[in-house]
């Protein structure tokens, strides 16, 4: 799509708003509690907690129940990771994981900052008079929390948070509500996010032009049936005033 949408649908988290590297969060905190993770290094107990998040994370029946009480989640994602170091380092303990939990939580939401171009890019497409809508998951009142500390409302036409409105992504209705308030049609829509089923899948099977946000620059999974129909490593790079 070489021209400007009417509308452009957002995602916030790790698409506008980064929160820094989860596996060298999670390796920084390891680091907190090395004595904890003995004999195994931070850096190993840290790949293999990474790999604990990502599955517990990936099941999308729990993460459309946990990211509702992220800090909760994150809790017992921690635990998923100490089951598989738990025989080789024994002080991983249940009420441990608790602890270690609640200060990953603590310690990744303190790294919240704007990705680099985003909110000059989200700016731009304002002033040449693109409708903009951000579209998040999760829980009421930890995302109007980062909604007001950076300021994005005056930036919008509509935000729409799931724990306000009763339904998220991937859900259809959750694409077709922000589109109804915009007043544009699919084909006149981009979607932009970092996740490939809620923000390139769902929005394509509507006939919305979807954008990924491969921040990590890990590319699309081996074998992954989703194609997006473009491919950032930087939101700085849909800048409309970049591109002239």
């Amino acid at each position: 799509m070489s021209s400007l949408p009417k509308a452009i649908l957002f995602d916030l988290d790790e698409t506008i708003i980064s929160f820094g590297s989860r596996r060298l969060i999670l390796q920084a905190v390891i680091e907190e509690f090395a004595a904890r993770f003995a004999p195994v290094t931070p850096e190993a107990a840290g790949m293999v907690m990474e790999a604990g998040f990502r599955r517990f994370w990936s099941d999308e029946a729990r993460a459309a129940i946990w990211r509702q009480n992220l800090g909760a989640g994150r809790i017992l994602a921690v635990e998923e990771g100490f089951a598989e170091l738990r025989d080789r380092a024994p002080g991983l303990t249940a009420g441990f994981a608790h602890a270690f939990g609640e200060r990953f939580h603590i310690y990744r939401e303190q790294q919240a900052k704007f990705f680099p171009g985003a909110l000059e890019t989200i700016q731009a497409f304002r002033d040449l008079g693109v409708k903009l809508a951000l579209v998040t998951n999760g829980a009421a009142e930890p995302q109007r929390a980062k909604v007001e500390r950076f300021n994005l409302a005056p930036l919008f036409d509509h935000v729409q948070i799931e724990g306000e409105a009763g339904f998220g992504k991937p859900a259809e209705q959750a694409y077709v509500h922000a589109m109804q308030v915009l007043g544009v049609q699919p084909h006149e829509t981009w979607m932009v996010g970092d996740n490939l089923e809620w923000e390139v899948a769902a929005p394509q099977r509507l006939g919305i032009y979807a954008i990924w946000h491969d921040h990590l620059g890990e590319g699309l999974p081996a074998g992954s049936p989703i194609r997006p129909d473009r491919i950032v490593r930087s939101i700085a790079e849909l800048n409309p005033r970049e591109l002239g």
